[in-house]
């Protein structure tokens, strides 16, 4: 009899721990991504001798589903590809800046909380690019709530910096002979 209540104690103490820690404690928050679509989607660039393309442009922002309770603010993501077009001129890039422009030609700000839009070129080698040399960059940077807004956002400004120098190719011949010759 000690044993069947010993064994009717622990199998209830099992049964007691398996259920108390299979259960839930609320319901689970789902997240969902808010994308809004940017058109047009590519775009060719042009900056002095610096060619390019800014493609899969997108704003994302995270929201909880059924709420709607905004969970992350809006980013811009995208892919940026640039070629230095001289035949003569190899380019540093320094970085760049992205502004948001309303339909009266005025900057939309971000949020006090939020970064300024900037790209910097971190990667080792992509900085510099040769003559006909191209580097692809991408691009997530914070975007305003307010740019959001029908009809509020009418262009995306990119300000790239770079510095150009000279570029040269030479080609040096000398005479040589190979031992005993």
């Amino acid at each position: 009899m000690r044993t069947w209540v010993g064994v009717m104690m622990v199998t209830t103490a099992v049964a007691v721990m398996t259920l108390g820690c299979s259960q839930q404690s609320g319901t689970a928050v789902v997240i969902e991504d808010k994308v809004y679509t940017v058109t047009p989607a590519s775009v060719t660039v042009k900056a002095g001798i610096v060619t390019g393309e800014v493609t899969e442009m997108k704003v994302t922002e995270r929201v909880e589903k059924g709420s709607g309770r905004l969970v992350s603010p809006a980013k811009l993501t995208g892919m940026l590809k640039l070629k230095n077009s001289s035949k003569d001129q190899a380019v540093r890039l320094v970085g760049g800046k992205i502004q948001y422009i309303d339909a009266q030609g005025q900057p939309i700000k971000l949020e006090a909380t939020r970064t300024e839009p900037t790209i910097k070129f971190a990667t080792y080698g992509s900085e510099r690019l040769d003559p006909g040399q191209d580097a692809t960059q991408s691009v997530d940077v914070d975007f305003p709530a307010e740019a959001l807004k029908a009809k509020k956002l009418k262009e995306i400004r990119f300000e790239l910096a770079y510095i150009p120098s000279p570029y040269k190719e030479e080609t040096i011949n000398f005479t040589v002979v190979i031992g005993g010759q």
